[in-house]
């Protein structure tokens, strides 16, 4: 009797996996394409719940709406809980902790006032998209961009120290040139914070100098600004260079580039590619 309870949870399992987790079958396509309708609805009420209007008129029904959607997704959560074999490999995957972290604020929303609205998280659930409409081969795009900016994280993370180490130097010399008749520069921190909107070009104009010398170097810093906003774009830009030609021969007859290593012969012209790559 005990075998048969086993044997009968463990085909529920596998029927409910099928249906939450793999979406080649007419049923688990259905149940994606439904979450995904559910997950964008509710993102847009979220978004309508913000607006005053609708917010002084329809509180009480949003609400009721919002308990249903947590509702839901908290059931499908669950769900994949139960009928996966890890549990805690899915629990603490990418989506795993998408799905995770997409109920939650609903649930803080009961003891922190405001919380609730970052069920905005929920939108990103829709990377399933690339799994229902087979785009899963376009993720290698996507692998290339992400592992140029990791391959550059060196060069990055001494490009901002540089930038961080340029801002409170030069927060620091507007401080002594414009505080004794700018009340906008009444500490340093201030005056930082005035060095990184002009460096980056942002220029939001709440704090401006006043004094010539100031206004002299706010505009060193304004054109100083542009050639650094171009230094992070070039290290990830050769980063990305590096990573799409490795491995890629180009034909030496007609340029066509993206080769496999190993390949004799050009997938376009029929050039000999390389000696090396001669078939034996």
């Amino acid at each position: 009797m005990i075998n048969k309870e086993k044997a009968g949870s463990s085909s529920w399992k596998k029927k409910v996996f099928k249906i939450v987790f793999l979406s080649d079958n007419p049923s688990g396509k259905l149940f994606d394409i439904f979450l995904l309708v559910f997950i964008v609805t509710s993102v847009l009420v979220t978004m309508l719940e913000t607006i005053p209007f609708f917010h002084s008129n329809y509180f009480y029904e949003f609400q009721t709406i919002e308990i249903i959607f947590t509702a839901v997704f908290t059931l499908e959560y669950l769900l994949r809980i139960w009928c996966v074999k890890k549990p805690i490999n899915y629990i603490f995957s990418l989506y795993g902790l998408i799905d995770l972290f997409s109920i939650l604020p609903t649930f803080i929303g009961l003891f922190i006032k405001g919380t609730h609205y970052l069920t905005v998280l929920r939108l990103f659930r829709v990377l399933r998209m690339f799994r229902i409409l087979k785009l899963t081969k376009y993720i290698k795009e996507s692998s290339i961009l992400l592992n140029s900016v990791i391959n550059s994280r060196r060069k990055i993370f001494v490009f901002f120290l540089f930038l961080f180490i340029t801002v409170c130097f030069l927060g620091s010399i507007m401080y002594a040139i414009e505080s004794e008749s700018n009340p906008g520069f009444k500490s340093i921190p201030e005056s930082i914070y005035w060095a990184i909107v002009t460096i980056t070009t942002v220029g939001y104009g709440d704090i401006s100098p006043i004094t010539p010398l100031g206004k002299i170097i706010a505009s060193l810093i304004m054109i100083l600004g542009y050639s650094i906003i171009a230094v992070p774009t070039g290290i990830i830009t050769a980063g990305l260079f590096q990573n799409t030609s490795q491995g890629s021969v180009t034909c030496p007859n007609c340029l066509t580039e993206g080769h496999e290593e190993h390949a004799s012969f050009c997938k376009d012209c029929g050039m000999q590619l390389n000696e090396n790559n001669n078939p034996k």
